[in-house]
């Protein structure tokens, strides 16, 4: 029996990874070139984006591979022919590498130095949701995020918040008004404006 921090964190990773797939899976064929609110990126790059970063879990976590060693073997397009199978085949990777017994305490070696396999989770996690936004407008889908989720993300981002903009990954902050609900909120932390 896992802990219920443990099962907590695996269950809103399983839950970003299910959210993300069901716009994966929304996109039409010809919404793939279409724009989102990553101003570099466009529905296709975003989700090759994402998928890249599930791909990147087993051989870091299961493999306890470096970034070095990966080199740029997960570059460019991961999606191929069938973006959305792509996509499906890396969230079931990077899912059964959470779940493995142990893997939330192994330490992975990420590109900015080791970190818990936890904290990998939950980075990870917090980006999907994120990413969930920005594809949700790519596509003109639904883009209201879930509750649990929003609170997670936002737990996550805060204590680095003010330096995603410096390291390139997001857009500066986005002051957002006084009372704002907590996914205008996160927005407004991650650079996004409704």
């Amino acid at each position: 029996m896992g802990d219920s921090r443990t099962d907590s964190l695996l269950e809103w990773h399983a839950k970003a990874l299910e959210l993300f797939g069901e716009r994966v899976h929304a996109v039409r064929e010809d919404q793939w070139g279409a724009p989102t609110p990553c101003t570099e990126w466009n529905v296709r790059d975003l989700v090759n984006h994402v998928t890249g970063e599930q791909l990147w879990i087993p051989p870091l976590l299961t493999e306890g591979r470096t970034v070095e060693d990966v080199g740029d073997a997960l570059s460019g397009d991961l999606l191929g022919e069938d973006p959305v199978d792509a996509w499906d085949r890396a969230a079931a990777a990077a899912r059964a590498a959470f779940v493995a017994p142990g893997a939330l305490d192994r330490t992975v070696k990420l590109s900015y130095g080791p970190a818990l396999g936890s904290a990998y989770c939950s980075e990870l996690t917090a980006d999907c949701v994120v990413h969930t936004w920005d594809l949700s407008r790519g596509i003109g889908a639904d883009d209201r995020l879930p509750d649990d989720l929003v609170e997670f993300t936002i737990k996550e981002v805060m204590p680095y918040a003010d330096g995603l903009a410096a390291g390139g990954l997001f857009a500066p902050p986005v002051e957002v008004p006084p009372g704002a609900d907590a996914q205008t909120r996160l927005l407004g932390m991650v650079g996004r404006a409704r």
